[in-house]
């Protein structure tokens, strides 16, 4: 038996852990655009909350359990960076993110690949990197720009 999901999440989200979760709803939502879709709350604590940007979702949680922890937790280190596509204004974001606190670790540049990205680090140490489409770049000049070998490459779909 299928069950269609009612909440009509993507395919892929991610879970990004926070000792202060409350404090990164608020924060993820003026920094970066995320809107909230869900928060549940038991006893006055956070048990389940979802934030959306476009298609994708994330959950945002508290460190719940050992083998989940906040940067902040284990020397700033990071075991994974969530990766946001915009479809435009990425310099404009980055200005957004900056206002309201985040540590640009990458100022917004031209990618040889054809992307224009920047990185920022959130109050607890989460590196997010946020991307647009620059320019179309086939495989072949991307392996002579990027001085590589590459398997696999973007394909445009057909229209009909």
């Amino acid at each position: 038996m299928t069950v269609d999901d009612p909440f009509k999440h993507s395919t892929l989200g991610s879970g990004i852990f926070y000792k202060n979760p409350r404090a990164a709803l608020i924060w993820l939502e003026k920094a970066f655009g995320f809107e909230p879709s869900m928060v549940s709350d038991a006893d006055g604590r956070l048990v389940h909350s979802e934030m959306r940007f476009g298609d994708g979702y994330i959950i945002v949680d508290s460190e719940w359990a050992d083998h989940v922890a906040s940067p902040a937790s284990v020397a700033g280190k990071n075991t994974q960076s969530v990766y946001v596509r915009l479809k435009d204004g990425l310099d404009s974001h980055c200005d957004r993110a900056r206002a309201a606190g985040a540590e640009i670790v990458q100022e917004p540049a031209d990618q040889f690949y054809g992307e224009r990205q920047y990185r920022a680090r959130d109050p607890e140490g989460h590196v997010w990197t946020f991307s647009q489409t620059a320019r179309f770049v086939s495989r072949e000049e991307a392996e002579r720009l990027g001085d590589l070998q590459i398997e696999g490459w973007h394909r445009l779909e057909s229209s009909g």
